[in-house]
């Protein structure tokens, strides 16, 4: 049967917004830190006929019949998520990250408990006490941010605020923090107060695996992650933790939160952890910190301030607040020349989060096609061009067609 020939009959609508977003992928520089491409096999296990399966509860312990192959999928998923990270325990069935890390706060608080998270506008996420999000809302939530000089966490206030606020649980990760996280440093502080760790590893859990990150498995009682972004799996989430902690976690997913697990995402899930785990994947991650590297030396030797002077991981974060234009007008400016990024907000942000003043950049995407240095050194000089020009229509539509001709060089899912 061809589904795709399926969906052109049936439904031409949605088959030609599909084939607009496969074009738009092949012909454009992708490069939002949060974003990657799957295989074509973790695609097709996204489109397979687990799709049609009810599964509410966990192997062998289902509230359904005929689970028997949703069971060996399921468990495949846990077996490799257990032997890429080390983790004695594992839930495969978070529909997201942000209820991944719900189902943590259900498990390890009350509501009103204080959490201890980093500030959203210092690079945090959503679901790490912002006021706007349930984490801001059912629990008290203080905020630590990065050093005022150096731009990097700031273990001296991060200590002085638990101290003052005694959390019962450190929330440790983000979401555009461009170098390494000490979560060494974080379980000492955690133990002065008797707190718990939360590790959001969402963007590095890749190099997190690979070991090209420190590892927070030894020093934090749950670790969360999505399975896109580094893993370069199906978008998702998954919580992994000690195994005494797994009965009360698993329960509030299920049935304390979600109802029937997403069963093909959960296979595709384990067919992008088996990928993680081949040899290749390492040198794939290597290639990842070697372009943000080489992107980031490109935008400062260029007179561009980055947020901590570089990266160590898969994305740069740009300062544009010094300039006459904001990290809106910039992502909408590299949109015009076929470049994807996406405005953020950066340390001392004065502008509104629908604006902003700066851009984030990930790597992980292009490196999935294929590039290295020599090509990120080619982006680099189409983004300063379009940044030092920002208003320049005609250039951006020139630098488009020589991006859509690298494109085709490196071809995607089209052959």
């Amino acid at each position: 049967m061809s589904f795709s020939k399926s969906l052109k009959q049936s439904d031409s609508q949605v088959y030609q917004a599909i084939q607009d977003e496969l074009d738009r992928q092949e012909f454009k520089l992708e490069m939002i830190a949060s974003e990657n491409y799957v295989s074509p096999a973790v695609m097709e296990a996204v489109g397979s006929v687990m799709t049609n399966k009810y599964a509410e509860g966990y192997p062998h312990k289902r509230y359904y019949g005929g689970c028997e192959y949703v069971d060996v999928v399921e468990e495949l998923a846990q077996q490799r998520a257990q032997k890429l990270f080390g983790a004695e325990a594992v839930n495969v069935q978070p529909h997201s990250g942000s209820q991944a890390n719900m189902a943590v706060y259900l498990a390890a608080l009350n509501a009103g408990d204080t959490i201890l998270g980093m500030s959203l506008s210092h690079g945090g996420h959503l679901t790490h006490g912002a006021k706007v999000n349930f984490s801001g809302f059912l629990f008290n939530a203080v905020t630590y941010g990065v050093n005022a000089e150096s731009e990097v966490l700031d273990f001296d206030e991060i200590r002085d605020l638990a101290q003052k606020h005694r959390p019962k649980m450190i929330v440790v990760g983000a979401s555009a923090y461009p170098r390494k996280i000490d979560f060494e440093k974080f379980r000492q502080i955690a133990d002065e107060v008797e707190a718990v760790i939360m590790a959001d590893i969402a963007h590095p859990a890749g190099l997190v695996a690979t070991g090209l990150h420190p590892d927070p498995i030894p020093h934090c009682e749950y670790v969360t992650t999505t399975t896109h972004k580094t893993l370069r799996g199906p978008r998702g989430g998954m919580i992994m933790m000690r195994q005494d902690l797994a009965k009360k976690v698993n329960s509030r997913i299920f049935p304390g939160i979600q109802g029937g697990p997403l069963m093909h995402v959960i296979a595709a899930k384990a067919v992008a952890f088996q990928e993680a785990l081949q040899d290749d994947y390492k040198i794939y991650c290597q290639q990842i910190i070697k372009n943000a590297q080489t992107l980031g030396d490109q935008l400062m030797e260029a007179g561009f301030r980055l947020v901590s002077g570089g990266t160590d991981n898969h994305l740069v974060l740009m300062d544009l607040s010094e300039k006459d234009y904001t990290g809106k007008d910039a992502e909408e400016a590299l949109e015009r020349a076929g470049i994807t990024v996406n405005k953020n907000t950066v340390p001392r942000e004065k502008r509104s989060p629908f604006i902003t003043s700066g851009i984030r950049i990930g790597t992980p995407a292009l490196t999935t096609r294929g590039f290295k240095e020599a090509e990120m050194q080619q982006v680099a000089k189409w983004m300063l061009s379009v940044l030092d020009d920002i208003n320049n229509t005609e250039l951006q539509e020139n630098i488009k067609k020589e991006v859509h001709d690298l494109c085709k060089s490196f071809p995607l899912y089209q052959t």
